[in-house]
């Protein structure tokens, strides 16, 4: 009896050993694949740090070859400079200055400059025109009387030279000697543009000038001790509207020509966009008179020695 007891608590112990063995062999084989995890982990990270390493040395090989490559030609073009230079010091017995080059692009100026306005200029005309004795037109009436008086004259209209229609009828006209170099102006222009010049102002009263100045702070007085010239007949505007660059710098050199001969004075306007030009008498030269010049000179009157003249 004691035996069979025995041999069943025998074999109660080995049954409970065996599932004590089973029940820890998956623990076992679960922390294995772990540590086998673990292990491959680090060692791809080794691997991938090797990589790195040895890609950055040879990006720092690479690197380096291609700065002394760098180096090395600039040192062959600052030899070839230097060379140049020591050959133009040489050639030159001067060292060659070097200037920083600008890429900004500079404006080309016009081969003359506008022939801009000043209040000498103005000045000048009022007294200019006070010498050869012009005085100022008042009104409408004083302007028609003067018309009628032959003082005035038309603008000379033709082929070579319009004048603005927006003008009044009695606003169409000059001093003869204003006509006169209108009318060569105009034909000089045509002879090397062919196209007309045009007038766009000519003779102003008192009473218009009021009312220009209303309309226009361009305006130059209608009252005063400087006025605009205007107001005597004596000078007319040419528009530029239209004109090319060619024909602004011809006119601009011509018109100069005369103002430093004395015979006009010139300001170039820009918000009529015009020639103001006033035109003085001796523009016209003087036709001497042909009996006048056959005239004989009286003989001068001798006197004795110690007697009086008679």
């Amino acid at each position: 009896m004691l035996r069979n007891v025995y041999f069943v608590l025998v074999l109660a112990a080995l049954a409970a050993t065996s599932a004590h063995a089973s029940s820890a062999v998956p623990v076992k084989a679960g922390r294995l694949a772990h540590h086998k995890s673990v292990q491959s982990t680090a060692r791809a990270a080794h691997k991938g740090a090797a990589r790195s390493i040895r890609g950055g040395a040879g990006s720092s090989k690479t690197a380096s070859r291609t700065s002394a490559s760098s180096r090395r030609r600039s040192t062959s073009n600052r030899v070839g400079s230097d060379t140049s230079r020591a050959r133009v010091v040489h050639a030159t017995g001067r060292t060659p200055q070097l200037r920083r080059v600008s890429l900004t692009r500079r404006r080309i100026p016009l081969p003359n400059s506008p022939l801009k306005g000043s209040l000498e200029s103005l000045t000048r005309q009022n007294e200019r025109m006070e010498a050869d004795g012009l005085e100022r037109i008042l009104d409408e009436q004083d302007l028609a009387d003067r018309i009628d008086q032959k003082l005035l004259v038309p603008v000379p209209v033709s082929s070579s030279l319009a004048i603005n229609t927006d003008l009044p009828e009695t606003h169409r006209y000059c001093r003869s000697w204003t006509a006169a170099f209108l009318s060569d102006l105009a034909d000089e222009h045509a002879t090397q543009f062919h196209k007309p010049l045009i007038v766009s102002s000519a003779v102003r009263t008192v009473e218009y000038q009021h009312h220009l100045m209303r309309h226009n702070h361009n305006a130059a007085a209608a009252e005063g001790d400087i006025v605009s010239p205007h107001l005597t007949g004596g000078t007319i505007d040419i528009a530029k509207s239209g004109m090319s660059r060619k024909e602004l710098v011809w006119m601009r050199d011509h018109l100069l020509t005369m103002q430093n001969e004395g015979k006009i004075d010139v300001e170039e306007e820009f918000r009529q966009a015009c020639f103001h030009i006033t035109v003085y008498k001796n523009y016209v030269t003087p036709i001497p008179d042909p009996l006048q010049a056959a005239q004989p000179e009286p003989e001068a009157t001798q006197a004795t020695a110690g007697g009086d003249i008679d």
